[in-house]
């Protein structure tokens, strides 16, 4: 597969994100720790039947310990992370931190062998964060002295998600299908993170159900199969630029199923966000 349709399939991943907010909304009242326990044991299983279906699981019993921990680590403790820090720092404030991901996706892209960070892949992430800070902020932030344990969780969590993306570049021979057994493992992780600090809770109604379902096909199952293709064999800096459309995206979502209103603010955002998108593809054609 060419370097463009790579990229094209990692972009999927930012396709399935945006409808995160939309599917989780209708998940409630479901606490966040056990949503992810049910979700990523439904994405672990899509992983189980196509590596049975293709006899694969020879090849993943090959795989050094360090690839598990690694992926584990990335997929675990994103969540744990930004779950924390929502419990202990304003909404909107924690995401616009945790969104940082994708810049510093396209900054640490410059470490990596036969890539150069380019001054338009800079300016491109820049302007992209400005048109996702618009939609997360919402009506604005105001960021409280004693939630700094939270922001500094926001904080760490972008740099997980960043450098497991960046550093699966590094295992670029290790099959996608690993991202089964990361999947299982933060799985089996969520569950005492929710027995230690939630009440477990069900979905009321068969919305709730199908939601939690979705999720797991989707946004938290394939999604993170397509982006582990995409930042091994893709367009990494682009990629990461990109991913400011899925707040943009799941804001669209959601004036279309009629929970959120069109705004000017929106509109803006989706200028700037595709503005961002395309001088970090100008910044990949050009090489300048």
């Amino acid at each position: 597969m060419t370097r463009t349709k790579a990229t094209a399939v990692g972009f999927v991943a930012v396709l399935l994100w945006a409808l995160l907010a939309l599917l989780t909304v209708g998940t409630a009242p479901v606490p966040p720790f056990q949503l992810n326990a049910v979700c990523f044991a439904i994405g672990g299983g899509i992983g189980l039947i196509y590596t049975a279906a293709t006899g694969g699981f020879p090849l993943l019993m090959r795989q050094p310990l360090k690839v598990y921990a690694f992926g584990t680590a990335g997929l675990f403790g994103y969540h744990f992370l930004y779950f924390s820090a929502l419990r202990l720092a304003p909404a909107a404030e924690a995401s616009l931190i945790a969104y940082l991901w994708p810049l510093f996706i396209v900054l640490l892209s410059g470490l990596l062998p036969g890539e150069r960070l380019r001054p338009l892949h800079i300016i491109g992430g820049l302007v992209g964060f400005a048109g996702a800070a618009i939609i997360v902020a919402g009506k604005g932030v105001d960021f409280a002295s004693d939630a700094i344990t939270g922001y500094a969780l926001a904080l760490l969590c972008a740099f997980t998600w960043s450098i497991y993306s960046v550093g699966s570049r590094g295992f670029g021979e290790v099959p996608t299908a690993v991202v089964t057994v990361f999947c299982l493992a933060t799985a089996a992780l969520s569950v005492p993170a929710h027995l230690m600090w939630e009440t477990t809770v069900w979905p009321t109604a068969s919305i709730g159900w199908l939601s939690m379902v979705a999720l797991g096909l989707g946004p938290v199952g394939l999604a993170f199969y397509v982006w582990d293709y995409g930042v091994k064999r893709g367009d990494i800096q682009f990629l990461g630029v990109s991913s400011y459309a899925a707040p943009l995206i799941s804001t669209g979502a959601m004036v279309a199923a009629g929970m959120a209103a069109l705004s000017g603010t929106l509109i803006l955002a989706a200028v700037l966000i595709t503005a961002g998108a395309a001088l970090a593809a100008t910044a990949s054609a050009r090489g300048s």
